[in-house]
């Protein structure tokens, strides 16, 4: 009788003992729009992963004899004015894109967390000195700003990363900062004050932790954009220097040829609208999954669903009996 009675205490311990990271993996994977952009950044990250050994040629092999052939067989996204398998500089110019974005963004995140931590922690003079220093930077547009940049540093990959960097730094200094002033006022973070915490200690146990879920779907925004910026820097000739495959140098050497070799640029404009497609559709079921009150409805929803579920399968049962 005790062990009966004891059954669902142990079943709610169970539940409660799930990790909290496995719970926002699995109502992300229910969201359609999310598993199938997660399933296209996977695709895209193996493609980078493994380029040389999927590509079917080199990227810079030059055949001027199969020069602007439309798609087929032998080159399925066709050749461009140099004769350059096309379907090969858009897997390695996966690679590139990639990089640049996942570095950027890695940038902006640290230096903008830590500032945007700082300012909503302590406030005051730090608050104001912070974050008027990142009003300036955001008070540029965001390509002009990573144009000028690079008109500093010289054009190429290293300068454009940190060109980007730079430009989204403020946008996530202003998100942790908002975030950061939810949390530090909250009673966990007060007891943990008036017992003698340290300052590290309740940033690092209490604040960050509490203050991410708004900073990881700036990510993966930010990532989208990131990849944006760096087209439009290598369609500009200031990002990816040829005659290295990029998905924005590759537009603007297909812009010319648009009449009689659109294969030029739509493969490349495609595989550019995939990637941030994919990029801002995690960015949406991130923000849904870690709302808590969307995160609330939703597991809610798999409740009815479930009870629902086995509500139908007792009555079969009771039917066939």
């Amino acid at each position: 009788m005790s062990a009966a009675a004891d059954a669902p205490a142990r079943g709610r311990a169970l539940t409660a003992e799930v990790p909290r990271w496995r719970v926002t993996l699995g109502l992300l994977a229910r969201t359609p729009t999310a598993a199938a952009a997660a399933l296209v950044l996977l695709t895209v990250v193996l493609v980078a992963l493994f380029d040389d050994q999927l590509a079917p040629a080199g990227p810079n092999d030059v055949d001027v004899q199969a020069r602007l052939q439309g798609p087929s067989a032998e080159h399925p996204f066709g050749t461009d004015d140099l004769g350059r398998d096309v379907l090969s500089r858009v897997l390695l110019g996966a690679q590139v894109s990639l990089r640049v974005g996942l570095v950027a963004v890695g940038i902006s995140l640290v230096v903008g967390t830590l500032v945007g931590t700082l300012a909503g922690f302590y406030g005051r003079w730090v608050d104001s000195l912070l974050m008027r220093l990142m009003d300036v930077l955001f008070a540029f547009p965001a390509l002009l700003l990573a144009i000028a940049v690079l008109a500093v540093l010289g054009p190429g990959a290293t300068n454009a990363m940190i060109a980007i960097g730079i430009t989204y730094t403020p946008v996530f200094a202003r998100v942790s900062r908002a975030a950061v002033l939810g949390v530090r006022e909250q009673v966990y973070v007060r007891a943990s004050r008036s017992v003698g915490a340290s300052d590290a200690r309740l940033l690092l146990r209490h604040v960050l932790p509490n203050a991410a879920p708004p900073i990881l779907v700036q990510t993966s925004v930010s990532l989208a954009f990131a990849v944006l910026a760096e087209a439009a820097l290598s369609f500009a000739g200031l990002g990816i220097q040829p005659p290295a495959p990029s998905w924005g140098g590759m537009l603007a050497s297909g812009r010319g040829f648009l009449e009689q070799a659109w294969w030029m640029a739509v493969f490349p404009g495609l595989a550019i609208f995939l990637l941030v497609l994919s990029f801002n559709l995690l960015g949406d079921g991130l923000r849904d999954v870690l709302d808590p009150q969307q995160r609330s409805a939703m597991e809610a929803g798999r409740r009815r669903i479930r009870s629902r579920g086995k509500a139908e399968a007792a009555a079969d049962a009771r039917g066939a009996a």
